[in-house]
């Protein structure tokens, strides 16, 4: 058909109508069918040839369509209608071709996305929305035209051993990751992972998921959704809103029976409420924005989080994760593993592993200490033992790994059954001449 501005209007007034609304339903035929409504509703005389030029528009995000699912762009940046850069992955940021031809290319896209959106803040200048095939978008407008990035949705959530191939970290260093997380079915580790943006932080997070026992119960706290939590069952899924500030959201996980709360990002007076939650013996691990772990500390202690000194030891371990130059091309690695292990005039900090951004070689894994003493005396294993089942753990994984099974959940299925048997999970794999732990 063809697209007269009298049409280009009408198409608009549906859009605007339809700002937020989009995001409360599930189904393609459910959008279809409330475009439909507000069309018919604006425009009682409109043609069905019209309609539906305006559903198939609503999806239509040109010029960024084929950028949205591209698998190596994992942000792309629309500087109003100056230009539009992607971040790609190993490469660093790139000038894309396309840009926006007009402002009102850009208010008609503009448009398009805040009918997903979820949360605006400061009058509806700032928008976060989340796209149809899961990307998040943030939006602010200015007199010169709205700004957007966006933060590409994977279709395929990175697994530990995808992050192991992509060189971010070792089997040894997995196997301590696992450790942490699981705690020997006893007491898992509080842990930070601290970055900067753009770093990994929340895809390792996320990768760390294939190591939850089954039965515990997940409050996952986030500004906007992004960990995958299809791994476990009991899982509930909270996100933020003007009414709903995050530190609401985690006094509120309290009262949820939660066995472990986990915060996309923590970055204000929610702190607080992460260590007391820890202070209660609830497990609790999140981000946070920090190049290193002794700036972790810096910045809990400090306003906006005004933690107090006393109880930051409730964190068990801090694991620092950066973008890394080498030969030219962009590596995320593990940089940093420290443990917390006490206060004299400063919280102390044992390091167990580091990385040297200028030889680009790493540490020795050292053995951790206070972590696995702590376990040891919980579970009356040896601290031997105990790195002992670290190590064990490091093996499975490049086992694992060696047999092609390398997905998030096909991980998380052979977790659960080394959990339940791991005599028989190991046979299966022919581990057995590893021994166990029990």
């Amino acid at each position: 058909m063809e697209i007269t501005p009298e049409f280009r209007e009408f198409e608009a007034a549906v859009f605007d109508t339809l700002e937020g609304k989009l995001s409360l339903y599930s189904s393609e035929e459910e959008k279809k069918s409330i475009i439909e409504s507000i069309a018919k509703n604006i425009h009682p005389n409109a043609s069905q040839e019209e309609i539906e030029q305006i559903i198939n528009d609503s999806k239509n995000f040109s010029p960024i369509d084929k950028y949205l699912y591209a698998e190596d762009v994992e942000d792309i940046m629309i500087n109003n209608t100056s230009n539009i850069f992607l971040y790609i992955s190993g490469a660093g940021s790139k000038k894309a071709p396309e840009r926006l031809e007009s402002r009102e290319d850009l208010d008609l896209l503009v448009k398009k996305m805040k009918m997903y959106a979820t949360t605006a803040v400061s009058n509806k200048q700032i928008f976060d929305v989340h796209l149809p095939n899961g990307s998040r978008a943030n939006i602010v407008n200015s007199p010169i035209g709205a700004n957007i990035t966006i933060r590409n949705f994977k279709k395929k959530a990175l697994s530990i051993i995808d992050l192991i191939n992509a060189g971010e970290l070792s089997y040894n260093m997995a196997g301590r990751l696992w450790l942490y997380v699981d705690g020997l079915k006893v007491r898992p580790a509080n842990l930070l992972i601290g970055g900067m943006p753009a770093s990994g932080k929340t895809t390792l997070l996320n990768a760390m998921f294939s190591f939850f026992r089954p039965e515990m119960r997940v409050i996952v706290i986030e500004e906007t959704y992004e960990l995958n939590t299809e791994t476990q069952e009991n899982a509930v899924r909270l996100e933020t809103s003007p009414d709903l500030p995050m530190e609401e959201l985690v006094k509120n996980a309290l009262r949820m029976r939660p066995d472990m709360i986990i915060i996309g990002e923590v970055r204000g007076s929610e702190a607080k409420d992460m260590l007391t939650a820890m202070n209660i013996g609830k497990i609790a691990m999140g981000t946070i924005h920090a190049s290193t772990a002794r700036d972790v500390i810096t910045r809990l202690e400090h306003t906006p989080m005004n933690v107090e000194k006393d109880i930051i030891p409730l964190i068990d371990a801090i694991i620092i994760v950066s973008q890394v130059n080498e030969n030219g091309k962009y590596i995320r690695k593990i940089t940093q593993v420290s443990e917390i292990s006490g206060i004299e005039t400063q919280v102390l900090l044992s390091d167990l592993y580091t990385y040297d951004y200028k030889t680009h070689k790493s540490s020795d894994i050292l053995p951790s200490v206070t972590y696995r003493d702590t376990l040891s005396k919980l579970t009356g294993y040896t601290p031997t033992e105990i790195v002992m089942e670290e190590q064990r753990r490091g093996k499975i994984l490049q086992r694992l790994n060696e047999l092609g099974i390398r997905g998030l959940k096909e991980i998380n299925e052979f977790v659960k059954e080394y959990y339940d048997n791991p005599k028989q999970a190991l046979a299966k794999i022919d581990l057995l001449n590893l021994g166990t732990l029990w």
